[in-house]
């Protein structure tokens, strides 16, 4: 973490000074507003704290409900979320609370006696093998909450309109402020709802399975609910089994169960499969009550008991896969940027079972965020916005397609499974898909470039979010990860890695530099507002195969040593090296795949790798952000 670069700093630094919109915010809602965010769910957080890095930017979120969320109903944190979470910049507490699954175990019937359950196997969980970050279990309303206060702790200060409920909205094809949207707030005395109009630039529907904004503009949920019920319930209990702890698949002859602990140590949730529904149900099922839920999970146990001291909460639910047929208001016939755009749950929903509905929810918000940001700040045209659909709704098919054969496994019944390690075996084969790491962007379609040279870097796939790895940071001499430097605040990462000749002034990396800080066509002289800091847009970084120790900070080229802040300091947090050192193993060029000739690594606002190129290939580079932001000078 950085900070003092605005003046010295008594006060928590996570709590950047206000701008903007941020500066006396209005507590009323405004008339106009350059965003609407509807729903506070995942996607709608995650989206308010990303803009609320953007205070010229004028973003309010509605949410019907009164106050905050006390009890969600998601609860699984993905390794790629708590990514996330880092760059926001609460990770290390929200994982200090929550459950860390470190195993998962595999239960079946006992080939000795059917009607007993025994552990078939143990499994360690795939999160450290694939990444840095830790598989999680915590409540989705204290996910919410850390979102909020990074929402109010930007510069921007957004916090959330409680009590405003979305009523409908109408596009028009004209007008600064074109889409015009009705609510309604708090009851007054007589009774009757207030309802006003307001008119905003964009709107972002992030308001669950039932979206109205999703209706008001026309989209449909595409799919179907599959004739599956499953009771889940959120439970204190004293038990003899002796796995309550450990993530566990339990498949036996009287059904199956999905068990996972929670955080604090004591809370557990439990899925419990309640079996077929006929046809002709018309969701009665979901009338189930939770005594009945209990009594089957004692069933499927057996010979191990729950005594179930309190439910903390409970539901049922019918397994359902849909995908909507678009994220945004354009049709498929039209030929005009977005106005109104869909995320979270209101364009995709599947089982619980997968862990998957927060966190790629999450992904929604954060690949809207900045596209949104960046068009209303003058940065990008309006066509940037357009492949925000393009890129999230395969992402959500794919999700579907894997929840929907995971959904299947877990559903079957001991004599329709004819190798007992079989779940198992899904389980850890698929782990990069759950985890978050299999979403790859393409070229074509979304912010990613077409004449990429991966070849440079094999370890950072084109399109994917660029996987970090340990460096030493030269002006101190302390390990960090490079891709943890990268916060959500909206800029793009240049990473810069170097040939052997390092920061020598001849070398190809000086070159680069040079041409980055003095060129006409490169992004950092074409794009940067006039007036704003050097890095204020592009973060650019270098990192040398070399030691730490053999590099003088103060020396290197100033694109990598800018000054911040009004006190014009200079950043001591550019260069890195590569060298392996007592405390650090790892070189990055070698756990990457990286050319020892140099290479140049874009990483977008959202994380993801948008090109990979040689040091020299500046032309390339160029055309790049030529086609998706706009010149500043």
């Amino acid at each position: 973490m950085q900070f003092h670069h605005h003046g010295y700093v008594s006060a928590d630094p996570r709590v950047l000074p206000a701008a903007g919109t941020g500066v006396d915010r209005p507590v009323d809602l405004p008339d106009e507003v350059d965003v609407l965010i509807v729903g506070s769910g995942p996607a709608g957080m995650l989206l308010a704290a990303q803009l609320s890095q953007y205070p010229s930017v004028v973003t309010r979120i509605v949410e019907k409900r009164e106050g905050r969320l006390v009890l969600g109903q998601a609860d699984g944190i993905q390794p790629r979320s708590v990514e996330t979470f880092q760059a926001f910049g609460f990770a290390e507490r929200i994982v200090a609370e929550a459950y860390n699954i470190g195993w998962m175990n595999f239960w079946g019937p006992d080939p000795d006696d059917p009607s007993r359950i025994v552990r078939r196997s143990r499994t360690a969980d795939y999160a450290f093998d694939i990444s840095e970050f830790p598989h999680l279990i915590v409540n989705q309303a204290r996910v919410l909450d850390y979102f909020a206060e990074a929402a109010a702790h930007g510069p921007g200060r957004i916090v959330p309109d409680y009590g405003v409920e979305f009523l409908g909205l109408t596009v028009h094809e004209a007008g600064e402020y074109p889409v015009e949207v009705r609510v309604g707030g708090p009851s007054t005395s007589s009774g009757a709802a207030e309802s006003r109009t307001i008119r905003a630039k964009y709107v972002v529907g992030a308001d669950g399975a039932r979206s109205r904004v999703r209706d008001a503009i026309g989209r449909v949920h595409v799919g179907d609910v599959s004739l599956h019920a499953w009771g889940v319930m959120d439970v204190l209990v004293n038990t003899d089994f002796p796995d309550w702890r450990i993530k566990c698949a339990i498949n036996a002859e009287a059904g199956n169960i999905l068990l996972i602990p929670r955080e604090g140590g004591y809370l557990c949730r439990v899925y419990v499969d309640l079996g077929a529904v006929a046809e002709d149900d018309h969701h009665r099922v979901r009338q189930t009550p939770v005594d009945e839920v209990i009594r089957r999970a004692n069933e499927i146990l057996a010979p191990y008991t729950l005594d179930v001291k309190q439910v903390a909460w409970s539901s049922v639910y019918e397994v359902g896969h849909r995908v909507t047929d678009k994220f945004d208001d354009v049709a498929v016939t039209e030929e005009h940027d977005p106005r109104v755009f869909l995320a979270g749950d209101a364009c995709h929903t599947h089982s619980a079972k997968a862990g998957q509905g927060m966190n790629v929810s999450m992904q929604d918000g954060f690949n809207l965020g900045w596209k949104l940001g960046s068009v209303l700040t003058g940065l990008s045209p309006a066509t940037l916005l357009s492949t925000y659909s393009a890129e999230r709704r395969p992402v959500a098919q794919q999700l579907i397609d894997f929840d929907r054969e995971w959904s299947t496994l877990m559903a079957r019944k001991p004599e329709e499974i004819s190798d007992p390690e079989d779940l198992a075996t899904y389980y850890l084969a698929t782990a990069e898909f759950p985890s978050g790491f299999m979403t790859q962007y393409e070229p074509g379609t979304g912010v990613i470039a077409a004449d990429a040279r991966q070849e440079l870097a094999t370890g950072f796939p084109l399109g994917k979010r660029f996987k970090s790895a340990p460096v030493t940071l030269v002006a101190d001499g302390n390990v960090v990860h490079l891709g943890h430097h990268a916060r959500a605040d909206g800029r793009w990462r240049i990473y810069a890695f170097a040939d052997a000749a390092g920061l020598a002034p001849d070398g190809a990396l000086s070159r680069f530099a040079q041409w980055l800080a003095e060129a006409s066509e490169s992004p950092v002289v074409r794009f940067t507002p006039a007036g704003a800091a050097v890095d204020a847009v592009f973060d650019v970084k270098a990192i040398v195969q070399g030691g730490y120790d053999e590099v003088d900070v103060t020396s290197v080229p100033e694109i990598f040593r800018p000054e911040s802040g009004p006190l014009h300091l200079m950043d001591w947090e550019k260069v890195f090296a590569a060298a392996p050192t007592r405390w650090n193993e790892t070189d990055i060029f070698d756990a990457r795949g990286l050319s020892r000739g140099g290479v140049v690594v874009v990483v977008r606002p959202d994380q993801y790798v948008a090109h990979i190129l040689p040091l020299d290939a500046t032309d390339a580079l160029a055309a790049f952000f030529d086609r998706w932001m706009l010149p500043q000078r």
